[in-house]
């Protein structure tokens, strides 16, 4: 389903990294299931951007012997490993990479910008047994090389999976992968990711300026902190966006995100609303189904169309903590519109900055009112909110907001019988701000804010 062609090698987003964590990211060899990024137990926070997507489409290489082969981020070296195109190998696209013995997948370049995390889809080759490997990473032009982590990922099945490695590291790096066991069982190897390490703060006080294209340049607008005892204000970062959940609510406060050119592309929709088994120890996972009969929506908070750059950042938008029962009438006229709206205004040269949330306890869906839904465990919320952002393509985001920027506030009721035109609910971020009691804009210098926290817009194309 994935479509190589969109996925383009320069910055895509910007996203808080927290620290405090163990490295390395283990996928059960049970589960083919996506392995998402970690959220980290920690305050310390990174922003970060993706470095770049490594799809290995451009090159050519045939035979297992070592050799350099140049693909659209630089040149790498495949030892013991080849470019694989035939259809035993697991791949997004025409080509993957396949190693066996104790190969590696080494890059022969740096990244300057070190890195929070890396990603990479993996599966064994046709019909082979599992195999496991490891990533490595070194910080001298690849003099010596430290093991990301203490683990190894086992490759069991045939569909793709995604490792996440977090790294957390800055200046220049680079990386390898090494096959460990296996023997001459073959992986695959595809769709390599580095996002890029910045010791800023993204918005949530650490210190520091928050990079162009976060998903939190805005600011952090609860001061939400990735401390599970702070349970109602936990901040989420899901690579793709970041949120504030609510653990007794079980759903997010708010949840912000960028959306720029390369944001959008041409992946389908994913469709797979799944629980998130990443969620801390012993919280309740909503499921799939946890709407069913219930009259609302599984509204998106970010929404799947504002992240069709690749199937991983589409899937990653339908975790059902990304989700609030949402009136239908709301979430697929309404909300769509303006999503749309908000997407054409990227086509059109700009780059959106987007923090929506909900807030209160009873909406009225398809069969009625209601204030729960799936057995009283998730919270119907009575209004539905959202602020964005809007600058022309550019660079130094922050600097550029002004008290003349484009800011639009929207603010619905989370009723079914709601207009589809959703420029009757504009309001101004000051009035969400007192309704929720955040500070939306917070990262912005405070004389310009007072300035925009006041305007209403008017709706129309500025």
């Amino acid at each position: 389903m994935l479509m190589k062609l969109k996925r383009l090698l320069t910055p895509l987003l910007a996203v808080l990294m927290l620290a405090s964590c163990q490295k390395g990211v283990v996928d059960p060899a049970s589960s083919p299931a996506t392995i998402t990024a970690q959220k980290i137990n920690g305050s310390t926070s990174f922003a970060v951007t993706q470095t770049f997507d490594e799809t290995f489409e451009s090159g050519s290489k045939t035979a297992y012997a070592a050799a350099d082969v140049t693909l659209t981020s630089g040149s790498w070296n495949l030892d013991d490993a080849l470019i694989g195109t035939s259809t035993s190998d697991a791949k997004t696209g025409s080509k993957s990479v396949r190693i066996r013995n104790t190969g590696t997948l080494s890059m022969n370049f740096d990244v300057t910008t070190g890195a929070s995390t890396v990603t990479m889809s993996y599966a064994v080759y046709g019909s082979d047994a599992s195999s496991a490997f490891q990533l490595w990473v070194s910080s001298n032009g690849g003099s010596s090389y430290t093991q990301v982590g203490t683990t190894s990922v086992t490759a069991s099945s045939t569909t793709l999976s995604t490792a996440t490695f977090t790294v957390n590291q800055s200046g220049t790096l680079r990386f390898q992968v090494r096959k460990t066991t296996g023997g001459t069982n073959r992986i695959n190897i595809d769709d390599f990711t580095v996002n890029s390490y910045d010791s800023g703060s993204g918005g949530t006080g650490g210190g520091g300026t928050a990079s162009d294209n976060s998903n939190l340049l805005l600011g952090n607008p609860s001061n939400a902190t990735a401390d599970i005892s702070n349970f109602d204000n936990y901040l989420y970062d899901h690579t793709y966006y970041v949120e504030s959940y609510n653990r007794d609510k079980n759903e997010p406060n708010w949840v912000s995100w960028y959306v720029g050119s390369t944001s959008l592309g041409s992946q389908d929709r994913a469709n797979d609303f799944r629980p998130d088994t990443n969620l801390p120890a012993g919280w309740y996972e909503v499921t799939s189904t946890a709407y069913s009969g219930s009259g609302f929506d599984r509204g998106h908070n970010c929404p799947s169309g504002d992240r069709t750059s690749t199937l991983l950042a589409n899937e990653e938008t339908f975790l059902m903590d990304n989700m609030i029962p949402q009136a239908p009438q709301n979430n697929e006229q309404t909300w769509a519109n303006l999503e749309e709206y908000g997407r054409s205004l990227v086509a059109a040269g700009d780059e959106i900055y987007v923090i929506m949330g909900s807030y209160g306890s009873g909406g009225t869906g398809s069969s009625g009112s209601a204030t729960t839904v799936d057995g009283g465990l998730v919270v119907v919320p009575s209004n539905i909110w959202k602020v964005i952002v809007v600058l022309p393509n550019g660079n130094n985001d922050l600097s550029r907001i002004t008290t003349s920027t484009r800011v639009i506030a929207v603010n619905t009721p989370n009723i079914n019988t709601i207009s589809s035109d959703w420029t009757q609910y504009i309001t101004t971020v000051k009035s969400i701000e007192t309704a929720t009691g955040y500070t939306l804009l917070s990262n912005v210098p405070a004389n310009v804010r007072s300035v925009l926290e006041n305007v209403k817009d008017t709706g129309t194309v500025q």
